[in-house]
């Protein structure tokens, strides 16, 4: 969501804090101080319109324009409307390393909510994406847990227990996501049935569905989604009003979505409209 103006004032502080104690934010900053600047605006809050920066960093519309003209050059953001946004809304497949470091915080809180949903003797499946990473690292079984992952970092992360089996789906890797795809696994789906899959998504339209960025990624969701029993997506605020290559399935197909608090009042009244339940980590 665009920075409020009540966040400026934590920026001027930030960017104050880039010059010596004797001089003020009003004095020119350099081109690369006002990048920094940018960047650190965008990685925390998603987007920022360019009224709101014009107005942070004391310099023109044009000077701004400029700017994120550059950093769009670089990849480094995606200009749309008025605003700048940290990524394209129609999501580019990016690596598992670079995913890993966005939003971050939110992504451990929702998987912390993800893992209390977990029952005594559980059957889950987890699919692939950063977020289930978190949920992995936040799993403390109750007696006994099976798991059939289709991300070998989440197989990795639950090996440390002695008390979970893993059911790992073979296929072919897709070396972005460190997870498999393809007929191989699809086949092993066949076999299984569970009570809740954890599915981490790169898109959430409420109109379109649920999206990723890997058509093959997609047709296995699905079967994963066919093979369980309640389909529970993870998914920070950001991934909201954007659509990936490929179409997993529409919304209603969902039957609970855990996400952060950065999700509009909007959004939260129309999920809740639809009879999904939604899930606000703190």
């Amino acid at each position: 969501m665009p920075i409020s103006l009540e966040r400026i004032g934590l920026l001027f502080t930030f960017a104050a804090s880039k010059r010596k104690q004797n001089q003020f934010i009003f004095f020119a900053m350099t081109k690369e101080e006002r990048h920094e600047m940018i960047m650190e605006a965008l990685i925390k809050h998603g987007s920022v319109q360019v009224s709101d920066l014009v107005s942070m960093l004391n310099v023109s519309a044009v000077t701004v324009r400029k700017d994120l003209t550059d950093l769009e050059k670089s990849d480094k953001l995606y200009r749309s409307h008025g605003k700048a946004v940290l990524v394209n809304p129609y999501i580019n497949n990016r690596s598992v390393n670079e995913k890993e470091k966005l939003a971050s915080d939110q992504k451990h809180a929702i998987g912390r909510e993800a893992a209390r949903l977990i029952t005594q003797d559980d059957s889950i499946a987890i699919a692939s994406g950063t977020t289930v990473h978190a949920l992995a690292r936040n799993i403390q079984p109750v007696h006994r847990l099976t798991v059939v992952s289709a991300s070998l970092a989440v197989s990795n992360i639950l090996s440390q227990h002695d008390d979970i089996d893993i059911i790992q789906l073979g296929g072919m890797l897709r070396h972005s996501s460190l997870s498999v795809v393809g007929e191989y696994a699809m086949r092993i789906l066949e076999q299984c049935s569970f009570s809740k899959l954890y599915l981490g998504v790169d898109g959430i339209d409420i109109e379109y569905g649920i999206t990723t960025t890997d058509l093959r990624e997609a047709n296995l969701n699905q079967k994963m989604m066919a093979a369980a029993q309640k389909t529970i997506v993870l998914a920070d605020s950001s991934k909201f009003g954007r659509r990936g290559f490929a179409k997993i399935a529409d919304i209603d197909a969902v039957d609970a979505i855990i996400t952060d608090a950065g999700v509009s009042p909007q959004v939260i009244k129309r999920i809740e409209e639809l009879g999904i339940e939604l899930i606000i980590a703190q």
